[in-house]
């Protein structure tokens, strides 16, 4: 544990309700929701201004102190669990103020802490859109967004966090502010150091403030949910809806055990005998929309699609996107360990992608239920069982290690939106090449002589 002068120098700095020592305060900072062994920090700092971020940067690094930075913990591949227990976790979730929402020029400036569903309530109230919708936006935050690059449902037509990051400030090792990018469209002055930052995972700095690019808010929308008998034929629908060169808003995939299991909670209605059924949004000007939904429709049914169900009102069609973004939640009740990945494939694979997760599972004698944005081939495989059982984990991560095996033949990637942290690093050099894990961290030693900021994630120290 930290020292207890150490303490009170960060209790006169920051205040002493904003600095967590007790035994309670820090086991609940030492995990996320990454399946992996717990570390408690030898203490929690929760700055509430810019300026106390700085000063709390600044004194750890000059002491010589590890830190995590933390937004709201919803992190999957283990970013955000501290890197031994001497670190200090630094809380962002103080910091959540949006300094502007600018509906001239459609950009805003927000603090790290500002949760993500607030913030893009609070930009429809100007009749404006901010369309990353990462599936935990109901807490998460955009500075964790940022250090993830998080992407949703609409990252198929809209993209990710990183294509709405027009500029950002930061703290470095040494406690000084860096700024890059601006409130302007075009912005080339220096090193594009913003870009540095999206998924970076707290390893090069700190990020105090980010500007975000808006949008105009469609005009028109319509969605539809496509049943099938088998899920390879909702695979194939998948690929043939890109092929026909339509852009959903999205394509979400559930398969059977995933609708069940969703079903058995919400009551949502869905189609239970369903082998698999897709969840599609299609939206723009509105002749458009009639448009691409005809072509959607076409495509459905020349891939064996059961049936083409349109929701009568916005009533039935919020309880089916609620189903969908109910979907981990309710297969984490399952049982008492759930893991989730999120390896990615070329959309064109996605049938060869799913057909492998079952052969993987039922191989290894385990329960899977797969969803996820399937238009942007993006799967979340996600395995059902208890960690205790030894045997059945030890199944498990073979499994997963057989399934990114399969993601990298087919020209996919690790991760989609989840991120590396340490669940996931000792597959990048298979993705990349060693010359890339030397080179990320010749940098990062450049950047962190020390060491200190989250030095154990992405590519090691």
């Amino acid at each position: 544990m930290a020292s207890q002068a150490l303490i009170r120098d960060f209790e006169d700095l920051i205040g002493k309700e904003n600095v967590f020592s007790s035994e309670a305060d820090r086991q609940s900072y030492s995990y996320d929701s990454a399946v992996l062994t717990p570390v408690v920090p030898s203490l929690v700092l929760r700055p509430t201004s810019t300026e106390q971020l700085g000063v709390c940067v600044k004194k750890l690094y000059d002491n010589g102190i590890p830190m995590t930075v933390r937004g709201a913990g919803t992190n999957l591949s283990g970013g955000t669990i501290p890197d031994n227990t001497d670190t200090v976790v630094i809380l962002t979730n103080g910091l959540n103020r949006i300094i502007e929402i600018n509906s001239d020029d459609l950009y805003a400036v927000v603090e790290p802490g500002v949760i993500t569903a607030q913030f893009a309530a609070e930009v429809a109230k100007k009749n404006l859109f901010y369309p990353p919708d990462p599936g935990s936006q109901a807490v998460s935050t955009i500075g964790g967004n940022i250090a993830e690059n998080a992407g949703g449902l609409r990252g198929l037509k809209y993209g990710v966090t990183k294509d709405y990051l027009m500029g950002v400030e930061f703290f470095d090792a040494t406690g000084e502010i860096v700024k890059s990018g601006s409130r302007t469209v075009k912005c080339v002055t220096g090193y594009n150091l913003g870009g540095m930052l999206v998924q970076s995972e707290g390893t090069l700095g700190i990020i105090s403030q980010a500007i975000l690019k808006l949008v105009p808010p469609p005009k028109a929308s319509k969605a539809l949910m496509a049943v099938f008998d088998e899920v390879q034929d909702a695979a194939e629908a998948v690929a043939g809806i890109i092929a026909a060169h339509v852009v959903p808003c999205t394509l979400e995939l559930l398969d059977n055990n995933t609708i069940v299991r969703v079903d058995d909670y919400t009551k949502a209605g869905l189609p239970r005998e369903a082998g698999a059924i897709l969840l599609i949004e299609v939206d723009g000007h509105p002749a458009q929309v009639a448009d691409d939904a005809e072509a959607v429709e076409r495509v459905l049914k020349a891939n064996r699609a059961r049936a083409v169900h349109v929701p009568k009102d916005a009533e039935e069609k919020f309880k089916l996107w609620e189903a969908r973004r109910m979907a981990l939640p309710v297969l984490a009740r399952c049982r008492p360990t759930t893991v989730l990945e999120d390896a990615t494939v070329p959309r064109s694979q996605i049938p060869a992608m799913m057909k492998a997760v079952n052969e993987i599972a039922a191989k290894h004698k385990l329960e899977v239920g797969t969803f996820g944005h399937a238009g942007d081939g993006n799967l979340h495989p996600t395995f059902l069982c208890d960690k205790r059982d030894k045997d059945e984990f030890h199944r498990v991560e073979e499994a997963i290690d057989e399934m990114f095996d399969v993601a990298l033949k087919l020209h996919g990637t690790l991760s989609g939106e989840h991120g590396i942290g340490t669940a996931k690093s000792k597959w990048m050099e298979k993705e990349t090449s060693r010359g890339t894990i030397l080179f990320s961290q010749r940098l990062r030693r450049a950047l962190d002589p020390k060491g200190l900021f989250n030095a154990t994630k992405l590519v090691g120290i």
